[in-house]
Protein backbone atom coordinates (compact mmCIF):
# COMPACT_ATOMS: atom_id res chain seq x y z
CA UNK A 1 0.00 0.00 0.00
CA UNK A 2 1.01 3.39 -0.80
CA UNK A 3 1.70 6.12 1.91
CA UNK A 4 -1.35 8.78 1.79
CA UNK A 5 0.67 11.60 2.62
CA UNK A 6 -1.15 14.67 0.89
CA UNK A 7 -2.50 17.45 1.96
CA UNK A 8 -5.00 19.39 2.08
CA UNK A 9 -4.36 23.96 1.14
CA UNK A 10 -5.97 25.74 3.71
CA UNK A 11 -8.53 27.86 2.48
CA UNK A 12 -8.05 31.28 4.08
CA UNK A 13 -10.99 32.48 6.14
CA UNK A 14 -11.41 35.82 4.18
CA UNK A 15 -11.89 33.24 1.18
CA UNK A 16 -14.21 31.24 3.05
CA UNK A 17 -17.00 33.93 4.31
CA UNK A 18 -16.78 35.11 0.72
CA UNK A 19 -18.20 31.51 -0.52
CA UNK A 20 -20.40 31.41 2.09
CA UNK A 21 -22.21 34.87 1.53
CA UNK A 22 -24.95 34.59 -1.54
CA UNK A 23 -24.89 36.86 -4.22
CA UNK A 24 -26.80 40.36 -4.57
CA UNK A 25 -30.44 38.76 -6.12
CA UNK A 26 -30.72 39.87 -9.86
CA UNK A 27 -33.86 42.87 -9.65
CA UNK A 28 -35.17 43.61 -12.45
CA UNK A 29 -38.24 45.91 -14.51
CA UNK A 30 -41.26 44.26 -15.39
CA UNK A 31 -43.02 45.13 -18.78
CA UNK A 32 -46.44 46.20 -19.05
CA UNK A 33 -48.55 43.30 -18.44
CA UNK A 34 -46.12 40.99 -18.05
CA UNK A 35 -46.90 38.20 -16.04
CA UNK A 36 -44.19 35.13 -16.81
CA UNK A 37 -40.16 35.48 -16.16
CA UNK A 38 -38.41 36.67 -18.79
CA UNK A 39 -34.67 35.30 -17.62
CA UNK A 40 -32.82 32.94 -19.81
CA UNK A 41 -30.07 30.18 -18.58
CA UNK A 42 -26.78 30.13 -19.30
CA UNK A 43 -27.58 27.70 -22.17
CA UNK A 44 -30.74 30.18 -23.62
CA UNK A 45 -33.45 28.65 -22.61
CA UNK A 46 -36.41 30.87 -21.42
CA UNK A 47 -37.16 30.26 -17.55
CA UNK A 48 -40.83 31.26 -17.97
CA UNK A 49 -41.76 31.06 -14.45
CA UNK A 50 -44.69 32.81 -12.62
CA UNK A 51 -44.29 35.96 -10.80
CA UNK A 52 -45.55 36.13 -8.14
CA UNK A 53 -46.02 38.81 -5.37
CA UNK A 54 -44.05 38.38 -2.83
CA UNK A 55 -45.09 40.06 0.61
CA UNK A 56 -42.81 38.47 3.14
CA UNK A 57 -39.02 39.18 2.00
CA UNK A 58 -36.50 39.41 4.29
CA UNK A 59 -34.26 42.09 5.57
CA UNK A 60 -31.57 42.05 2.94
CA UNK A 61 -34.30 42.45 0.24
CA UNK A 62 -35.94 45.23 2.29
CA UNK A 63 -32.66 47.23 2.39
CA UNK A 64 -32.26 46.27 -1.77
CA UNK A 65 -35.82 47.45 -2.01
CA UNK A 66 -37.22 49.36 0.60
CA UNK A 67 -39.80 49.45 2.97
CA UNK A 68 -43.09 48.20 2.09
CA UNK A 69 -42.43 48.02 -2.09
CA UNK A 70 -44.13 45.98 -4.40
CA UNK A 71 -42.10 43.30 -5.39
CA UNK A 72 -42.53 40.31 -7.34
CA UNK A 73 -40.15 36.67 -7.74
CA UNK A 74 -40.22 34.17 -10.24
CA UNK A 75 -41.20 30.94 -9.00
CA UNK A 76 -38.09 29.19 -10.08
CA UNK A 77 -35.06 30.87 -10.60
CA UNK A 78 -35.97 33.55 -8.02
CA UNK A 79 -35.41 36.17 -9.94
CA UNK A 80 -36.59 39.96 -8.16
CA UNK A 81 -38.91 42.47 -10.44
CA UNK A 82 -39.70 45.88 -9.82
CA UNK A 83 -43.59 46.99 -11.12
CA UNK A 84 -44.40 48.33 -14.33
CA UNK A 85 -43.98 52.11 -13.12
CA UNK A 86 -46.69 53.08 -16.22
CA UNK A 87 -49.12 50.94 -14.49
CA UNK A 88 -51.50 51.57 -11.37
CA UNK A 89 -50.11 49.90 -7.90
CA UNK A 90 -51.61 46.44 -7.22
CA UNK A 91 -51.72 47.67 -3.44
CA UNK A 92 -54.88 48.64 -2.06
CA UNK A 93 -56.31 48.82 -5.68
CA UNK A 94 -60.04 47.06 -3.82
CA UNK A 95 -60.71 50.05 -2.01
CA UNK A 96 -64.73 51.68 -1.49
Amino acid sequence: MADETTTTPAIPPEAAAAKEQPAAPKLKMRKPKQRACDEKDAKGKLCAGHLKRWYDYPREIEQLVGKGAEIYRCEFCKVLYRPDPKQQPNSYTIRY
